[in-house]
């Protein structure tokens, strides 16, 4: 079955293989019928031509095999019923074709739908397998970014510990701000290995982050609007992108408003030069104090927000002096 399988492959590798295939079938067919026209009785016209109909069906396919039930069934009328080199057509004829008929739109029929489930069923393997390569791909990325996720965790916790120890009494401050780094990046890394999301235009997933953020923070009066050109990011890019805007934000919405009712945060993201993103991310808030410079900040957030920049391969520009300014130039 498995060597009648490769042969039927070869054979339908076009239509000139297929139908020469019927031709040939339907040949051979007729000149063994003619050997054997001696030594058969009366009233066996089809008698090789069924086998040569059945075989083409199998590995040709349907028309190919139509081809060669209807060039049968017109020798066997001419060769073998009678009377000979005749398509005369009576009753006893009539009858004999419309039975040939029946048997060989059966067979082809039958091979035909079978055919079809077959075809089906290579489909649904092709499906499955893409599906487990998939998974296996998504799961080896999950493996990655779980490891590099522990190492950011341990590198946060260390630097935390740094400023601790640099001041003791912000003990307390320092675990509440690592705690809500940490259940920050634990909803990122859940929403971009969340096979919905990953559908969804990078406009709308980032509008979503920014409504986890408002969540966790407890500031809900503040409006966050997404404006971004739909463009497509590996995951590991848009793991480091979402962490990066996820510190920019959070850092907005703890500084930005203090004893506001209400505030603004925009994101875009556009083109820049050929080949590099632009994303700005502006609030209305109150900025920098007068007389603090940027080059001075050398904060927790600060140093995350470089170490996100780095990955990325972009440059960073900030301005606090009409609220805060945050642009981030990288490659796209």
């Amino acid at each position: 079955m498995v060597r009648f399988a490769q042969i039927g492959r070869y054979v339908r590798r076009g239509a000139g293989f297929r139908y020469g295939f019927g031709v040939a079938a339907f040949a051979i067919a007729l000149a063994l019928r003619l050997s054997l026209d001696h030594a058969l009785p009366p009233g066996f016209p089809f008698l090789t031509f069924f086998p040569a109909v059945i075989v083409t069906a199998f590995l040709a396919g349907t028309r190919p095999a139509i081809v060669c039930a209807v060039l049968s069934g017109l020798a066997a009328w001419y060769f073998f019923i009678p009377p000979i080199a005749s398509v005369a057509l009576d009753r006893s004829t009539a009858f004999a074709l419309g039975f040939y008929i029946f048997i060989v739109s059966v067979d082809i029929a039958l091979f035909h739908f079978v055919a079809l489930a077959a075809d089906e069923l290579r489909r649904e393997r092709e499906v499955t397998a893409r599906l487990y390569d998939r998974q296996r791909t998504m799961f080896q990325e999950l493996q990655h970014r779980v490891a590099n996720n522990m190492n950011f965790v341990v590198s946060l916790l260390q630097l935390q510990k740094r400023m601790v120890a640099a001041d003791p009494a912000n003990a307390s401050v320092a675990l509440e701000e690592a705690t809500l780094r940490i259940a920050i990046m634990s909803r990122v890394h859940r929403r971009l290995y969340d096979p919905v999301s990953n559908e969804l235009p990078i406009g709308q997933y980032f509008q979503d982050l920014c409504a986890d953020l408002l969540e966790m923070t407890g500031t809900p009066h503040v409006d966050c609007r997404v404006e971004m050109v739909p463009v497509t990011l590996d995951i590991d890019r848009m793991m480091t992108l979402s962490l990066l805007v996820t510190e920019v934000v959070t850092n907005s919405l703890k500084h930005a408003f203090g004893g506001r009712s209400d505030g603004t945060i925009r994101l875009s993201l556009a083109h820049g030069d050929p080949g590099w993103l632009v994303l700005t991310i502006v609030d209305d808030g109150c900025g920098l104090p007068p007389g603090k410079e940027l080059a001075t900040r050398k904060g927790l957030g600060t140093l995350i927000v470089a170490g996100f920049v780095g990955q990325l391969g972009g440059t960073l520009d900030v301005d606090g002096s009409r609220g805060m300014t945050t642009r981030l130039v990288f490659p796209a």
